[in-house]
């Protein structure tokens, strides 16, 4: 690398009207002031936008110094990291904090992934770090962390009967450390040495019914909620879409063309378009809903910039009395209305995995076509939803006035 400067040359820099540029290479200036001060600068490029960083002034920053900041940088570079933004991280370290600390790798992380992620599910990553990760390994050095040191946090998750958060907390650490490796942070991802530490969690199915009789109680409770309108529609309409409760609670009145009988929006766990055919039914109760909630953004709005909150619909649910553990839950619908659908309806399965919005190859190996099957996915959400008034109004409920 030529270097053009020398003690001798930068004492006789004479300050002007402007500030005079001296180079000595490698992206290294110093800038004569016309104050007279003198001011170290290192310009370089990263992902191809130009950077520029102050290293301090001469004579405090000797030009010796100020040529190993300027390798120091360099090499961090080459690296795949940006000096400027690690500088910025290391300032908004706070006291007790060690500048290349857990949290701050695992926050970086959060934020180049959290645009890719469900709201809600991003939400619940970073409170789950938050909640169980960082009070213990946040303030350390992300190389420094050993496989024991997680392993106790990650125990201490289990102890308390929640396996399933446990592991997940598990697999959200070895992704922070990964992107440590990728960023020049740690060496190695150390969760790779806890293969096999928890035990499985024992996998059950959500709580659902499938049996008529039961769908029959769960239609009839409906009509007991006492809670507030919109949530009153979204119990109803829960049953008759069956879509994912993420989904459900986040409808836009923008994706709906009722005229048209179609909710249009993208699915919430694979990212793909995808369209629910709206029944007379559904179309009735969104018509009388949007005078209520019709000038907000969302469908089941609790206020103009927000909709129902996540559990609300489980929420809803035991306070009709059912147990969303052991009954039904607010994604039991789901499974509710394959079963029935299949077993009832008589309706080809692949019709009703296409309306799941399930990735389900066809002899072609294509994978989920969000037109395909269209005009019987029509007919069978029609069906279904005649099938749940009749099956509603099969029995009279008797109620016991005092």
């Amino acid at each position: 690398m030529k270097q053009s400067l020398n003690d001798a040359i930068i004492k006789n820099a004479k300050p002007s009207d402007k500030t005079v540029t001296l180079k000595d290479g490698g992206g290294l200036f110093l800038y004569v002031e016309p104050n007279g001060s003198k001011r170290w600068r290192f310009r370089y490029r990263f992902n191809d936008k130009p950077c520029l960083l102050s290293l301090g002034l001469y004579p405090n920053v000797t030009l010796k110094e100020a040529r190993t900041e300027r390798e120091r940088l360099q090499e961090l570079i080459k690296s795949g990291i940006n000096p400027s933004v690690k500088r910025k991280t290391e300032k908004s370290t706070p006291d007790g904090y060690h500048p290349n600390c857990f949290e701050m790798a695992a926050r970086e992380w959060y934020n180049e992934h959290k645009d890719a992620w469900n709201k809600s599910h991003g939400e619940r990553i970073i409170r789950r770090l938050e909640k169980d990760v960082f009070p213990w390994i946040g303030k350390k050095d992300i190389a420094q962390i050993t496989a024991p040191e997680v392993l106790t946090v990650i125990r201490r998750i289990k102890d308390r009967g929640v396996l399933e958060t446990a592991h997940r907390a598990m697999s959200n650490c070895g992704q922070v450390f990964r992107y440590g490796v990728q960023t020049g942070k740690c060496e190695r991802d150390v969760t790779y040495d806890l293969r096999g530490a928890l035990p499985q969690p024992i996998r059950g199915h959500m709580a659902s019914l499938t049996e008529p009789k039961d769908v029959r109680r769960l239609l009839q409770s409906f009509d007991d909620f006492t809670g507030s309108y919109p949530v009153q529609c979204a119990l109803k309409l829960s049953v008759m879409w069956f879509v994912r409760p993420s989904e459900l609670r986040t409808a836009r009145w923008a994706d709906f063309d009722l005229e048209n009988g179609e909710w249009r929006f993208v699915v919430s766990k694979t990212k793909t378009p995808h369209i629910v055919p709206l029944s007379t039914q559904a179309i009735a109760i969104l018509n009388d809903l949007r005078a209520l909630t019709g000038h907000f953004e969302y469908v089941f709005a609790i206020n103009k910039d927000a909709p129902m909150s996540n559990g609300t619909i489980n929420k809803a649910l035991r306070r009709l009395g059912w147990n969303t553990k052991t009954e039904y839950t607010g994604h039991g619908a789901r499974s509710m209305a394959r079963t029935i659908l299949a077993e009832r309806l008589k309706v080809q399965p692949e019709i009703i995995e296409h309306q799941l919005a399930h990735r389900v190859p066809d002899s072609l190996g294509t994978a989920y076509n969000r037109t395909k099957y269209l005009d019987d996915r029509k007919v069978m959400m029609q069906s279904w939803s005649d099938y749940l008034d009749e099956l509603k109004a099969s029995a009279t409920v008797i109620k016991m006035w005092a």
